[in-house]
């Protein structure tokens, strides 16, 4: 695992890196949830692999277990989080203009990030 992919929430790990998409298989600890966010240049398709997950998506909550999935809208404000006791996997698959790290745009965060 790369240094810098180690979070306060759990761990992901990049799959793929192209032009066109952005593939991470993302790690969420019991207990823990990513910030509230958006992108600007991206859309996302979450796919849960194992645990079970909340994600907020918009205005609403959907609880996603493994074999589900969520699309997620540029723009969109979204998060997902682990209300379960075993770590919570998911796949992670990028599309849009621009991949960076940098297209975050966090509205709220558990553990103080901007």
């Amino acid at each position: 695992m790369m240094e810098d992919s180690v979070r306060p929430w759990g761990f992901y790990e990049i799959l793929a890196d192209t032009d066109s998409h952005k593939v991470k298989r993302i790690t969420v600890l019991p207990g823990k949830r990513l910030s509230l966010q958006r992108h600007l240049k991206r859309s996302e398709h979450w796919f849960v692999v194992s645990g079970s997950a909340v994600v907020t998506c918009g205005p609403r909550d959907v609880a996603v277990a493994p074999g589900g999935y969520v699309d997620i809208p540029r723009g969109e404000d979204h998060r997902i989080r682990n209300d379960g006791d075993e770590n919570l996997v998911f796949i992670e698959i990028q599309t849009g203009s621009y991949f960076g790290e940098d297209d975050i745009i966090r509205l709220e965060d558990d553990f103080g990030r901007k």
